[in-house]
């Protein structure tokens, strides 16, 4: 199976998320359900954006340089009137402009004495005039559905009136870390043993996404597995397991999975690290089953398991790539994911190849951005070509 083929096979099958009704303080990054429109014009009214004084532009252009200031214009307050275009305004910024006035000179362009105020620098029609309705008009459309919120469409939303908002509901998720030699974080491990990582690493990863996971743990028992394994597949729509899916003697989890009758759309795919990945789904639950060893579990996470989420949820599935910033080669007819430094030079992305310890070597990944994605059927590769890149930072 190549990436390309397991990639489509894996967007083929996305989840159906079913839509709740959140409040706004509980919207940041979630995905939208439902289309964001205006109700009524952003901004509402045509606004000051700075502290000064709001004038008649007419009377600048026909000469006048002194305003007699006829009162204060606060934000805040009600829109006021000027009653001579010979006089003016003092504005505060946020302020809607009172009527009789376009254009507002700032305090730094002014010297004021005895309530007059008298323009000093050169003025501009409309200058320092945020418009009403130049940012959007009432019921156009802000947001779509399918749009990941960050702290910046919160304020919209907030703009809006939105103190509820529909949003896609995540998958219910288990995390399953495999294997005899694995202990908890909190205990001090036999020399033949390690802690658990691959776990804790795989639901950060999905809280990044805004999807909770809770984590289960199986031994390298068959009868064990396929108990824990009958017990999650109940409750969970999500699966992701780590380790227990290679050709080892100890490899329960395919023929386990498949017993309880979840369907193998693919096992192992042509690539390095993460070879014997696994795929599946039946009619309530999408598996993952990813490699045990930590820069492959990773890496599958972020090229397979991130996209299907973000493509289940209707989001957009951005895709980039990078300048490889050196010459490198890799014989295997894999496709390989190379480590890589970013850096933004001149504008665009350079990939600079970091060697690691191998797909075991998890403690490496602290001064990777990303991976470069280096094609199948290619073993040299030369400095300037641009190939598609995995970012995770």
């Amino acid at each position: 199976m190549s990436v390309e083929e397991a990639e489509k096979i894996i967007l083929n099958h996305l989840f159906k998320p079913t839509e709740e009704r959140v409040s706004l303080d509980r919207v940041n990054g979630k995905t939208l359900a439902e289309e964001i429109k205006a109700d009524r014009d952003l901004p509402p009214f045509n606004r000051a954006t700075m502290d000064g004084i709001a004038v008649a532009f007419k009377s600048f252009e026909n000469g006048q340089h002194d305003f007699l200031i006829e009162g204060v214009q606060a934000a805040g307050q009600p829109q006021q009137t000027l009653t001579d275009q010979k006089k003016c305004f003092e504005i505060m910024t946020g302020a809607t402009l009172p009527k009789g006035t376009d254009s507002v000179i700032p305090y730094e362009s002014l010297i004021i004495e005895n309530k007059f105020a008298k323009i000093s620098s050169p003025v501009d029609r409309n200058q320092s005039v945020h418009h009403q309705g130049s940012d959007a008009k009432q019921n156009d459309t802000l947001l779509s559905r399918g749009f990941k919120i960050s702290p910046a469409e919160v304020a919209m939303l907030a703009s809006v009136g939105k103190s509820e908002v529909s949003i896609f509901k995540n998958p219910m998720a288990a995390i399953i870390s495999t294997g005899d030699e694995l202990v908890d974080v909190d205990q001090i491990p036999l020399p033949h043993q390690i802690r658990k990582s691959n776990s804790y690493m795989l639901a950060a990863a999905l809280g990044e996404l805004c999807c909770k996971a809770d984590l289960f743990h199986v031994n390298d028992d068959e009868s064990e597995i396929k108990g824990k394994l009958e017990e999650i597949l109940n409750k969970y729509e999500l699966i992701i397991l780590s380790g227990g899916v290679s050709k080892g003697k100890f490899d329960f989890v395919p023929q386990v999975l498949e017993s309880l009758k979840v369907k193998k759309l693919f096992h192992q795919v042509s690539q390095r690290p993460g070879k014997p990945m696994w795929f599946g789904q039946s009619q309530k639950n999408t598996v993952f089953g990813l490699p045990g060893n930590p820069v492959s579990t990773f890496m599958c996470f972020h090229r397979y398991i991130k996209p299907w989420l973000t493509k289940s949820l209707g989001s957009h599935i951005r895709k980039q790539s990078a300048i490889l910033a050196e010459d490198y080669s890799f014989s295997p007819s894999l496709t390989y994911f190379l480590q890589v430094k970013v850096q933004n030079e001149n504008g665009k992305l350079s990939a600079y190849p970091l060697s690691g310890g191998g797909s075991g070597d998890f403690a490496n990944l602290k001064d990777v951005d990303g991976f470069l994605e280096l094609p199948l059927h290619q073993s040299k590769f030369q400095k300037g070509e641009s190939f598609p890149l995995i970012l995770f930072r």
